[in-house]
């Protein structure tokens, strides 16, 4: 009896470990269908201008060694945040037509939101400027 007991609770926590892995390769490919990995490529671009010539090639191999890690902690994150369920409805609408357009575009929406951001924080510092007097 009691090796049957232990046979269930092994099979019961071998489940267990196959829907985690399920989960967390769903959310790998959310971030990856998404687009929430641009940032990463807009960060190597920026990077990559303060990298000499000489190092640029051999930098931008490590550079794209280090993303498995942080992508990762992202899945994690997500895990943590949504559930499972929640993970494979993003799925169905990152493959449908409006959820790839979407993640197409977000590099360049990043690029727009990141140079209006730019300009507003100068603006906003004339503000500060003003009530800092």
């Amino acid at each position: 009896m009691k090796k049957i007991v232990i046979a269930a609770a092994f099979m019961f926590v071998a489940n267990i470990a196959a829907a985690q892995d399920s989960f967390k390769a769903d959310a790998l490919k959310v971030i990856e269908i998404s687009g929430a990995a641009g940032p990463m490529q807009m960060a190597k671009e920026q990077i990559m201008q303060n990298i000499p010539e000489a190092n640029k090639i051999e930098f931008s191999k490590d550079f794209d060694a280090s993303l498995p890690s942080l992508y990762e902690k992202l899945a994690v994150i997500y895990m943590e945040t949504y559930t499972q369920d929640d993970i494979k409805e993003m799925l169905k609408f990152y493959n449908s037509p409006l959820g790839k357009k979407i993640s197409n575009s977000t590099g360049e929406l990043y690029k727009k939101s990141t140079a209006a951001g730019q300009e507003w924080g100068a603006g906003l510092q004339g503000m500060m400027m003003k009530y800092m007097k």
